[in-house]
């Protein structure tokens, strides 16, 4: 006889075998002999076998419970899950206690997802047969199943004490305290599953989640590789093995997971959604575009992908298209804050102010700050009426917009503008005309309060009536004339910052590295001064040897005040050359010359493609010619001030 495959054929069991099918030979009627044949054939996977015989010792004997048991046993390992849990209720029937068959039950119950019967089913067992830890596990996983963790954590916890090497019950006690936040006590459940069961792939893969979760990376990138050198085909393991490179600024290694995760499973659409992103994170526009067309493709419903799509076609400067993608991420997803908050900074980088605007007011869902959906527009008379305006974002969110405070003024509200602490002494030029206070300012007292930067949408901002009137801050004159004495008069004074706060997703692709003014500092009769403070400083240990740049270390704007020598400083410059962080605000706000260096798809407020500035008028901007060309902004800088220091009123 042909052997099946994967059959194991045991002389004991066929030896067996055959004095059963003796013992029916000389009684035919025996149900409980052909019930004892059944269960040999199922051991040696004789399932047609098997079931034939189950069906003679049924038909011989209808209320043989165990025989309707076994029978649907089987069926269920045949994956015949409507047909099982039939024979287990025909073993109930004909055995209401039978423990075994009610745990069954709902185990195939639970996998035609027919939850609540299942969960009766459990229920059932467990109550027959307290002590079965596997009746308290099939239990735990309805639970999971419901999405009631915490009663499946307590049946988890009742497996395991009944049945302490039950690796399963470890296993799953371990994901779903992971889940409720427990992660201690889950790393401890995991570390046990994966004692008793060295080679548990999934245990390893499932302690390297949770160690991501702990924010100890370099572990979790050890426990992904324990689990796919164990089970090298274990694509959601590759996956996420990408996730913790990507987290460790590892890119190309995190493409190279996500590309093994799409090999073990090609149509594994968070892979390649996740790929997608890496790519972009390595300015592989184009790659990363097909990425996250495959993406969609393989799940049309999956909102991250159109909201990584989005992101990239922005990178790529095809901004109508990103915003449809961003439109399509969040009707599929209503509540993806990041998609709205892309799909608004889109759509302003494109000038569309109006839309724009309101898109932006999504910001501030779920936000504790009071915030009145009555204030008037920016046409309405508010006169005598409490205005608290309380700043956001960063400083120079707060340095750009706060003119807005000043245009409430001019309408006769009593303005007090709330800012950051830092910012209180810088911006006192302001008053009278408004009140500037810390954030701590209490909210009650006032008639309207609103976030500073939903003030652009209720004075109806567009493009041709932006306020720019310039300058409307102004530095404290007894420090300009201190950092005048300082500074002296000598040659052409430019004061430098090329870098924003560090870590922080805001500066990404923002800042660049000090060494590329290196192209304009060998002008004649050119001096470099630094206006950087904390995140950035250390490069100036580093520079090029013909490079020279001024600092006055930590004596620029020491103390708790922001920006109020360098603001004096400014007043003491030809002109400031800065990346796109809260100096280039300041220096526009001040009204001196300044040129920023931005980047190929830069932050919403410069828009596309124009040299000047909407929101101040002494701003020139250089954009990068292509993707990441610094040194193309400082070749055509170079030109420029070239250009404008051979001018008659520059030579000195």
């Amino acid at each position: 006889m042909t052997q099946a495959p994967g059959q194991t054929k045991s002389p004991r069991f066929e030896e067996r075998l055959e004095r059963c099918e003796a013992e029916i030979r000389r009684n035919p009627h025996l149900a409980s002999a052909h019930l004892q044949r059944a269960v040999l054939l199922q051991s040696l996977q004789r399932y047609g076998e098997a079931l034939r015989s189950y069906e003679e010792a049924i038909k011989l004997d209808p209320g043989l419970a165990d025989a309707h048991y076994h029978r649907a046993n089987l069926l269920h390992s045949l994956r015949r899950f409507d047909d099982a849990v039939t024979g287990y209720d025909r073993a109930i029937s004909a055995q209401p206690r039978h423990a075994s068959a009610w745990k069954n039950k709902a185990r195939a119950l639970r996998v035609l997802r027919r939850l609540d019967e299942a969960l009766r089913s459990s229920e059932r067992a467990v109550a027959l047969a307290p002590g079965d830890a596997d009746a308290h596990l099939n239990r735990g996983n309805v639970l999971t199943e419901l999405n009631r963790p915490e009663e499946a954590l307590r049946s988890y916890e009742r497996a395991t004490a009944l049945k302490p090497d039950l690796v399963e019950a470890q296993f799953n006690y371990a994901n779903t305290a992971s889940r409720l936040g427990r992660l201690e006590d889950a790393l401890q459940r995991f570390d046990r599953a994966i004692a008793l069961r060295p080679g548990f792939a999934e245990a390893h893969h499932g302690r390297a989640n949770l160690l991501q979760k702990l924010a100890r990376p370099d572990e979790a990138l050890r426990g992904f590789g324990h689990a796919i050198a164990l089970k090298p085909d274990f694509a959601e393991a590759h996956n996420n093995k990408g996730n913790v490179l990507c987290q460790l600024g590892r890119h190309a290694e995190a493409v190279d997971s996500y590309a093994r995760a799409v090999t073990c499973r090609p149509d594994y659409a968070l892979a390649w959604n996740n790929r997608s992103s890496a790519l972009k994170d390595l300015d592989r526009l184009e790659d990363a575009l097909e990425s996250s067309d495959r993406a969609i493709m393989l799940a049309p419903d999956l909102a991250i992908a159109y909201y990584n799509r989005g992101n990239v076609l922005k990178g790529m400067q095809r901004l109508p298209e990103a915003v449809r993608s961003f439109d399509r991420a969040i009707e599929l997803a209503p509540d993806f804050e990041d998609a709205h908050k892309n799909r608004a900074t889109t759509t302003l980088l494109m000038g569309n102010f109006e839309r724009g605007w309101e898109l932006y007011e999504r910001r501030n869902a779920g936000a504790t700050t009071p915030h009145s959906g009555h204030l008037p527009g920016g046409d309405e008379n508010l006169q005598g009426k409490a205005l608290l305006i309380r700043a956001e974002q960063g400083l120079g969110d707060t340095i750009q917009f706060c003119r807005y405070a000043l245009l409430a003024a001019a309408r006769g509200a009593d303005v007090t503008l709330a800012v950051q602490d830092p910012l209180v002494t810088l911006l006192k030029c302001l008053q009278p005309r408004v009140t500037i206070t810390g954030m701590g300012t209490p909210s009650s007292g006032f008639d309207y309060h609103v976030p500073l930067l939903s003030l652009p949408r209720l004075f109806r901002t567009r493009m041709n009536n932006i306020p720019a009137t310039i300058p409307y801050l102004a530095a404290d004159s007894n420090r300009i004339e201190t950092w005048k004495k300082r500074i002296g008069t000598s040659g052409y004074r430019i004061g430098i910052c090329w870098q924003g706060a560090a870590g922080g997703e805001v500066d990404v692709g923002r800042s660049f590295p000090v060494r590329h003014f290196e192209t304009i500092a060998g002008i004649s009769g050119l001096r470099l001064i630094s206006l950087q403070k904390n995140a950035g400083v250390e490069q100036l240990l580093d520079l090029p040897s013909a490079m020279r740049v001024e600092t006055f270390g930590d004596a620029l704007d020491a103390g708790p005040d922001a920006f109020v020598d360098t603001a004096a400083l400014m007043e003491s410059l030809d002109l400031v050359i800065t990346s796109d962080t809260a100096v280039a605000h300041l220096a526009g706000a001040l009204g001196r010359p300044v040129w920023v260096a931005l980047s190929h798809v830069p932050d919403w407020r410069w828009l596309m493609d124009r040299k000047d500035s909407t929101w101040y008028p002494t701003m020139t901007l250089f954009r990068q010619p292509a993707r990441g060309d610094w040194a193309g902004i400082f070749a055509a800088m170079r030109t420029s001030l070239s250009d404008l220091l051979s001018a008659p009123e520059c030579r000195r």
